[in-house]
């Protein structure tokens, strides 16, 4: 690595203490732009790079909320409006208890990257708080949303920052959100969020976007390598929207998926996971996954999530959080004969986990790219909103499948250009960096 770029990785820990998630982003992404500044010394000249890394803004804000006992909760929300060259804010909110600023920092820079791979006139931006949805009455998960809006109104607009869901945030918060902005503003401003209810103005396929998405893309690297999804056995962590969507789109494809997870544990069904009963007990009882096994007798649950890793497969797709797949996780992987490793999460693969994989010539695709299609779903249902239309879940499902092919096409063509060439880490960096730095320097030093 080019002391450059050393020197700005030392002034974003410096400047950001206690931030590993964000120092483990940006150390990703500029470890792979050496070439690129070999190539373009203007960017060091106009300091691209130091304007890259610093967010544009950074808002926190407290969160006041009466529960159901009539006690007042008071949580910290947070907004990271990273990087607008490219269009307004866009990037999802994340309420889990695990959130403070560095995660939204990691989750914002990404988005900045991820969301110029989409081809979308879209910029980079993240939010969320340490609020805990999980076990909360309707009334209180309300009463908090609300207050939330309340002060995050005054920040985002259709054509300034438009959030959209994360963990923890789901259709219920986004309606109670946009309920709140509605009241407030007292407009109807559809295109303000992203994975609204399809009576007021959401997308078809939203729901579904990242998980096929994400399976879209590996099987474009899967086609590259003269391969398919047939008949492959697939382990994907997870069991939320992301995951329980990746599998059906996998089943769809003849891919027989053997197990999920979620933060109890994992199941593995060898005679391949019954969708439909994930649905039911996620998507409707809100339960947990191990209640699987109350009738599917072929399964077992094992109480370890980590753990999923272990189990046999050609293709694993990691739609969990960050970091859960690690330096063991990744060689017990190549060990059982993994071909592809496709990020379904932000993150879901430490550093070490990666460079396994790649010296292990897996085909690995990381989240920037794969776990795309969420956010220029996005991106279609902020079109669809400008044009007043809704369009049929066909035309929705046929555009988000040609945005992963054109993406999973300009990685691997960046990476072979900058002699990368199978590096979709570099192709994905490189790509996006590229777009983002020049509208950077066309609009000035803003």
């Amino acid at each position: 690595m080019s002391q450059y770029i050393s020197k700005v990785i030392e002034k974003v820990i410096d400047r950001n203490p206690n931030e590993p998630e964000f120092h483990q982003a940006v150390e990703e992404v500029l470890e792979s732009l050496e070439v690129v500044f070999e190539k373009y010394p203007e960017y060091k000249e106009v300091g691209v790079l130091e304007r890259i890394v610093e967010p544009e803004r950074q808002i926190i804000f407290r969160v006041p909320w009466v529960d159901d006992n009539g006690d007042v909760q008071v949580n910290r929300g947070f907004r990271i409006e990273f990087n607008s060259a490219i269009g307004p804010y866009k990037g999802g909110l994340r309420f889990h208890p695990s959130v403070y600023i560095g995660i939204i920092k990691f989750l914002g820079f990404e988005q900045i990257f991820k969301n110029a791979l989409t081809g979308r006139p879209i910029g980079g931006g993240k939010g969320g708080s340490d609020f805990n949805p999980k076990g909360k009455s309707d009334g209180e998960v309300m009463r908090f949303c609300q207050s939330f809006m309340t002060e995050l109104y005054r920040h985002i607009g259709a054509s300034t920052d438009v959030p959209a869901g994360d963990i923890g945030v789901g259709g219920r918060e986004i309606g109670y959100m946009f309920g709140q902005y509605k009241r407030i503003k007292n407009a109807f401003d559809a295109g303000v969020l992203t994975g609204k209810g399809l009576n007021w103005g959401g997308s078809l396929v939203r729901t579904e976007a990242t998980g096929y998405g994400l399976v879209y893309i590996v099987e474009e690297l899967l086609r590259d390598r003269g391969d398919d999804f047939e008949d492959k056995r697939v382990v994907i962590s997870g069991s939320g929207n992301v995951a329980i969507y990746a599998v059906e789109k996998v089943q769809q494809l003849g891919g027989n998926v053997v197990a999920v997870s979620d933060s109890d544990g994992y199941i593995y069904d060898p005679e391949g996971i019954k969708l439909e009963t994930v649905k039911r007990i996620k998507e409707v009882e809100r339960g947990r996954i191990k209640e699987y096994v109350k009738t599917h007798s072929s399964a077992e649950f094992i109480a370890d999530s980590s753990r999923i890793w272990t189990v046999d497969c050609d293709i694993a797709l990691p739609c969990a959080t960050q970091n859960e797949l690690d330096e063991e996780a990744a060689q017990k992987l190549v060990e059982n004969g993994v071909i592809a490793v496709g990020e379904g999460a932000n993150m879901p693969c430490t550093p070490e986990a990666i460079k396994i994989f790649q010296n292990s010539h897996v085909g690995y695709i990381p989240g920037k790219a794969a776990n795309a299609g969420g956010v220029a779903t996005s991106a279609l249902e902020m079109t669809q909103n400008r044009m007043w239309e809704s369009w049929s879940f066909e035309k929705v499902d046929k555009q988000l499948k040609n945005i992963m092919i054109n993406i999973y096409k300009t990685v691997s063509e960046i990476a072979k250009e900058y002699g990368k060439e199978g590096d979709l880490v570099a192709g994905a960096n490189i790509a996006g960096f590229l777009k983002v730095a020049n509208s950077m320097i066309d609009q000035g030093i803003v």
